[in-house]
Formats: structure tokens, sequence, C-alpha cells
């Protein structure tokens, strides 16, 4: 049964623990993004310096790694539903694939060589995305779902921090080169695999809808998902166009002329600013409902990828990313906690890899599409061309895709 976008105030407990198995999750994406995020806001300088590419192939490589890991996500959570909840193998699985290819990226010699590992890097975040989600939507009250994944996705930013932060600090007191600041991501994926093997002991969510034995999912065609559903993740879709990858945002510094060290702590900052805000925002999609804090974070995208266009100094760079990634973490916790309250616990796995399906698929043509407007204009005509349609995302959702929260 559905209701209007807002929970249910009493049932608000907000001194309640995180359940454990959110709390490990966090703490493995914490260590999981800080050796990705070693390696990621290197990728562009990688390649505009020692590999002499530009932007098309930062936006065809970005598009393709993310493209080629969206059918893997909704095969792997719908594959978690089957197994009846049993989502832990496959989710250790792709983190696992993910750490042994990404520090390799610092031995590449050519761009086709960073989109070999960059793709397979991501095939291993194909394999586990959906099923960490739904175990997170299994293990979390539902009205604290806002909060359990705002709580992951903070820790989830504040490990890419550390890894910027880690970058920069070798870069700046040492005499490695990139390609070996990059090796040494190796280590704090080491510890995000081995935390998910032996800090999670699988079990039933006990939050499930029923007693009874879970039952097998629905078929994975597109009409077995709920008119509700349909209509949000076609906006998502939408907004994927708009939400290029950040990494333009470090290309846009280094044309302004930043240094390698300043473009890692803008990074830092970045996702610092996200950081701090990404639990509040869960509370507040608890509290206030989904939809509210959605509309927050993609106006900021908006406004910030505006502000990007007319960007001429390193302090407006700054300035502008602070902003974006304050207001863009509020919304977080709330646009995957939407998906959990979509989906009965039987096939919330399938729901989170329709999410990231239909958010990865048009990675190709939104890398490529903001590549060639930056190539062939220049990097303002990008920048307003993504606002332009941030925005029109936000009307097609408050207009046509309204949340409605489903209770399960």
């Amino acid at each position: 049964m559905h209701k209007p976008d807002h929970p249910d105030s009493s049932s608000q407990t907000p001194s309640e623990k995180l359940p454990r198995t959110v709390v490990v999750l966090g703490v493995v994406s914490f260590f999981n993004d800080f050796a990705s995020d070693i390696v990621v806001p290197l990728i562009p300088i990688l390649l505009a310096t020692v590999l002499s590419a530009g932007p098309i192939a930062l936006g065809f490589i970005e598009g393709v790694a993310d493209a080629l890991a969206c059918f893997l996500k909704l095969w792997a959570g719908r594959h978690s539903d089957i197994m009846r909840g049993r989502r832990k193998n496959l989710a250790l699985t792709g983190y696992t694939l993910s750490n042994l290819a990404r520090p390799l990226l610092g031995l590449a010699g050519s761009w086709l060589t960073v989109l070999l590992l960059r793709s397979i890097d991501r095939v291993g975040k194909g394999l586990r995305s959906a099923p960490r989600d739904a175990m997170v939507a299994d293990a979390a009250p539902p009205h604290r779902r806002g909060y359990a994944f705002g709580f992951h996705r903070a820790l989830d930013n504040a490990g890419a921090v550390a890894g910027a932060l880690t970058a920069a600090a070798i870069l700046a007191w040492s005499n490695f080169s990139l390609s070996e600041v990059i090796l040494w991501s190796a280590i704090p994926g080491f510890m995000a695999v081995l935390l998910l093997g032996l800090g999670i002991r699988e079990e039933k969510s006990h939050h499930s809808d029923s007693i009874a034995p879970v039952p097998v999912p629905s078929p994975l065609r597109w009409s077995a998902l709920s008119l509700s559903m349909q209509r949000y993740l076609w906006v998502l879709f939408l907004y994927t166009f708009a939400r290029a990858s950040e990494t333009f945002i470090l290309l846009l510094g280094h044309e302004l002329g930043a240094s390698v060290v300043e473009l890692l702590l803008l990074w830092a900052a970045l996702n610092l600013a996200k950081a701090l805000t990404s639990a509040h925002g869960g509370h507040l999609a608890d509290r206030f409902g989904r939809g509210a804090l959605i509309v927050t974070g993609w106006a900021a995208l908006a406004i910030a990828f505006l502000l990007y266009s007319q960007v001429t100094t390193a302090t407006e760079l700054w300035l502008v990313s602070l902003f974006y990634g304050l207001l863009t973490g509020l919304s977080e916790g709330a646009e995957r906690a939407l998906i959990g309250d979509y989906a009965t616990s039987s096939e919330r796995g399938t729901a989170f890899g329709w999410y990231h399906l239909m958010s990865g698929i048009a990675a190709i043509p939104a890398g490529l599409l903001f590549g060639v407007i930056w190539q062939a204009f220049n990097a303002a005509a990008a920048f307003s061309f993504a606002s332009m349609l941030a925005a029109l995302a936000i009307a097609s959702l408050r207009l046509w895709a309204w949340p409605q929260r489903h209770h399960t």
C-alpha cells in the first residue's frame, strides 16, 4: 500500500543504534573508497599528462567502465534475492575484483589499458553494489533507512577524503611518481576485503515482510516494477545525463593551472563536504520525506554546474565545489532509501539492481556527450548543458514522479 512521502513520526527513535551490519558495511566502504580515491582523482591527470589523452578519452573511459557494470548490478541484485538474501559472497567477490585491478592502473602504458583496468574495477562494483545496498536496507528498520544509507554514504565519502589526502601527502613529501602512488592503493583495498570477509555474519533480515520463507522473486521484466518506481527510475536516467563524472571537475582545475597536489586536496575537500552532510541528510529524509532531500541535492548540482561554467580562478573552483559537496551530500541517502521503501525484502536486491542499471546504462552517452561538448566548444558549454538537464530532471521528479512511500 502506498501513502504520501512522509514517515510515521510516532515510530521515530533518533537515539536507536544502527545495526552491526550497517556499521560494518560503512567501514568496508570507507576502506574501499580510501583505496579508490588514491587512484580516481589521478586518472584525469594521468590521461592528460603521462598518456596525452583529452576529455573525450576521459568521458569514454568513465562511461564505458560504468556502463559495463550496470547489467551486472541487475544480475547480482536479482541473484542475491534468488539466494534468499544470501548477499555477502557477491559483495565480497566484487570488492576483491576491484581491489585487484585498481592498483594495476599504475602500470598502464596507454589510455586503452586504463580503459581495460577501469572496466574490471567497475565490474567489481557491478557485482557488489546492489547486494550491498540490499544488505543495508534489509538490516535497517524502515523508519531508520534514510539514516542508514546516509551513514553509509558519509563513511564512503570520508574514505574518499582519506584517499585523496594520502595521495596528496605522498606526492608532496616523497619522490614517488603518479604510478607508484596508485600502486599503494592496494593496502587499504586489502583492508576492505578482509573486513567484509571477517566482520559480517550472513543472517536473515530482522525486518522481512513475514515469518514465512522468502518467496522466489518476480521476473526481471520491467513491467514487474510498480508504476511509481518506473517513473522514478526514468527520471534518474535523465538525471544521470546531468551528473557527469565528478572527475571533470578535476580536469577543469587542471585547465585552470592547479597543481596535482592542489587537485587532490580539492577532491578531498569535495568529499569531506559530502561526508559532513550525508548522515544528517539521511535523518532529514526519515523525518521530512525522501523527495524534498532529493530535490535539494539535484538543485545543488544544477546551480553548481552553472557556476562551474563561469569559474575562472582556483579560488572560485574551491568555493563552488564546497557548495556542491555540502548540498549534494544531503540527498545521497534519500535516493537509495527510496528504493528500499518501494521494494519488499524478497525483491530488494532486484530493485537496487534496476536502480543501478538505469543510472549506469546512461553512463556512456552521458560521459561522451559531456566530453564532446567540452572539446567541441569549451568547459563552460559542457557544464551549462549539464545544469539545464539537472533542472529538467527536477521538474520531471516534482511533476511526474514524486515519491510515494511504500511500507514494508
